[in-house]
């Protein structure tokens, strides 16, 4: 087999079908939306594989056949990649942005091929377009490699980088050719290095799409195991970390760290009154109560059942016990809706302080659970903070 564009272009076709089969049958869930911008870049790859393999049997068809159709899909697969690549990342799509530029691109190099031939401002055109095209994917991409927990972004924005270059450097080459080939299919030497160097693109940036994809999931399941299903807080597990990096920061600064452990008072009543379903209802808005009290900084997580942990850094005890009043007076004084009914609920409080000389947050959870229990001996609904 001769190294010529069309066996080049035919590998390339077949390389982008594999990928596109690939990327399609190895997801299952198609609700998620980053599966659907994996599944659209399939798309994408089914398109640009059409592409290359009109271009691998340009023989049996006219040259203009080849122009039209091969540009139609590899612009078309370039648009849907933009959009594919925005939805992965969960960015705003730019569709229309896409199809601008596909449009535009199809009507340029329409006329520089059909039209009005000229080989080389029809290069050059289709170059502005793709670097436009790539310049978009770069801009979703824009800051990922300084991200410290995802590397497929900065494969995927080099992957686009270099594209642009090879573009650049091959219209630089055509321009320099004293009689340079008119049509792609030409088998010189920047042809072949160009489709030869071209078609790695999609194999690398459908491995970014992958990488990228299972970044994704990993930070999905990180976040399973940290926040509560229910409420949206973070669960127990996040707690402890959170108390590890606060304490940590703490200990730097010099700085207390304030604890809140708030009870809901008689909830199970709720519970065997109105049931479960309403009882989550509850204690959703309760959660909300609880946040509209906090600062940028502080942060709330459920630490099991209708109890909660509040950490806010950087408080002294009277502003600590001020932050507990605001909490308990907006949960008495917000109606909480039953069945069409409202209901009145409130919180007991408990208050400690974590000086940044403890070893962990144990010790400061504790005395807030003891002052919790002061505070139901002394007749709910009141905060009391750990003397110690």
């Amino acid at each position: 087999m001769h190294l010529n564009i069309e066996t080049l272009a035919l590998l390339n076709g077949g390389q982008a079908l594999v990928l596109a089969l690939m990327l399609w049958f190895g997801t299952r869930d198609g609700s998620n939306r980053a599966v659907k911008g994996l599944r659209l870049r399939a798309g994408a790859l089914l398109l640009e594989a059409g592409g290359d393999f009109i271009l691998a049997f340009d023989f049996k068809l006219s040259q203009t056949s080849v122009l039209l159709m091969g540009n139609t899909l590899n612009l078309a697969a370039q648009a849907l990649t933009i959009v594919a690549l925005r939805m992965v990342l969960g960015r705003n799509l730019r569709w229309r942005e896409a199809i601008a530029l596909g449009v535009t691109g199809w009507l340029g190099v329409t006329y520089l091929g059909a039209v009005h031939p000229d080989y080389l401002m029809r290069v050059l055109w289709g170059s502005a377009i793709l670097t436009c095209n790539s310049l978009l994917n770069l801009s979703a991409l824009w800051g990922g490699c300084r991200e410290q927990d995802t590397r497929a972004q900065c494969l995927l924005f080099w992957t686009y980088v270099l594209a642009i270059a090879l573009l650049v450097w091959r219209n630089l080459s055509l321009w320099m050719l004293a009689t340079p080939p008119q049509g792609i299919g030409v088998p010189t030497p920047v042809n072949i290095a160009y489709v030869l160097l071209f078609g790695l693109q999609p194999l690398l940036a459908s491995v970014g799409f992958l990488l990228l994809y299972n970044e994704i999931l990993q930070r999905d399941l990180y976040d399973l195991a940290r926040i509560d299903p229910l409420t949206g807080v973070i669960n127990r597990l996040g707690l402890l970390e959170a108390s590890d990096v606060l304490l940590t920061k703490a200990r730097a600064r010099r700085e207390s760290i304030g604890v809140l452990l708030i009870d809901a008072d008689h909830f199970k009543s709720i519970n065997d009154r109105f049931g479960h379903d309403d009882g989550d209802r509850v204690l959703l808005e309760l959660v909300a109560s609880i946040r509209r009290m906090l600062r940028a900084n502080d942060l709330v997580g459920r630490v099991g059942g209708e109890e909660f942990l509040v950490l806010s850094p950087s408080v002294k005890e009277g502003d600590l016990l001020a932050l507990a009043e605001r909490i308990r007076t907006a949960v008495e004084h917000t109606p909480f809706h039953i069945n069409g009914q409202s209901y009145a609920l409130t919180v007991s409080i408990g208050a400690a302080i974590a000086s940044s000389s403890e070893q962990d947050m144990m010790a400061a959870r504790r005395r807030a659970d003891a002052a919790l229990y002061e505070a139901k001996r002394a007749g709910r609904n009141c905060v009391r903070i750990s003397a110690a």
